[in-house]
């Protein structure tokens, strides 16, 4: 089954499966579910900088990871 329209065609945004809407209040729809859909977009996004907990900045030297190998004596090293 080959498709008539060219790769780059704008696929629908929306499709009316019952009722014949004017083009008024297709358009109406529209705008208030794009609007929907960008409030819920914006709210779901996480904010660019995170604030550092005092655990974080604490924890600095916590971070290299502990060398099994060495045994007790190790630590003294």
């Amino acid at each position: 089954m080959s498709d008539s329209r060219p790769a780059d065609a704008a696929q629908p945004v929306a499709r009316v499966v019952r009722g014949t809407p004017t083009p008024e209040e297709l358009a109406a729809a529209i705008v208030v579910a794009s609007e929907a859909y960008a409030r819920e977009t914006a709210d779901a996004t996480a904010p660019d900088t995170a604030v550092r907990s005092r655990w974080e900045l604490s924890a600095r030297g916590l971070r290299a990871p502990l060398n099994r190998d060495a045994g007790w004596r190790g630590f003294t090293g």
